[in-house]
């Protein structure tokens, strides 16, 4: 038990630290600030995939499935984000040619 909450005193800790961390970024850090959180969403995801493949109970399985489907969302949305974000800083004309292909 105490055990725990040891576990969920740091899980809320992290979750204060990474929100003063992401507010105080500026706009034009936050493309590269992404791409790296893509890194580690694919980290995320992999673990997700070895704790349900290594699940011992239906319960365990179902959260893990979820943490799985949770974190390729996550990934994914990331990547699109990004692509989203860097098309923005190119010209009319080499969008326009992308468009073309």
């Amino acid at each position: 038990m105490t055990e725990s909450i040891a576990l969920l005193t740091i899980f809320v800790l992290a979750a204060f630290v990474g929100v003063e961390v992401i507010s105080k970024v500026s706009s034009t850090l936050h493309t590269p600030l992404m791409s790296g959180a893509n890194a580690i969403h694919g980290v995320i995801l992999v673990g997700a995939i070895i704790v349900t493949g290594q699940a011992d109970s239906a319960i365990v399985v179902v959260v893990g499935l979820l943490a799985v489907v949770l974190a390729t969302v996550n990934m994914v949305g990331g990547f699109v984000v990004t692509d989203r974000m860097l098309q923005m800083f190119k010209g009319p004309g080499a969008r326009k040619k992308e468009l073309r292909k």
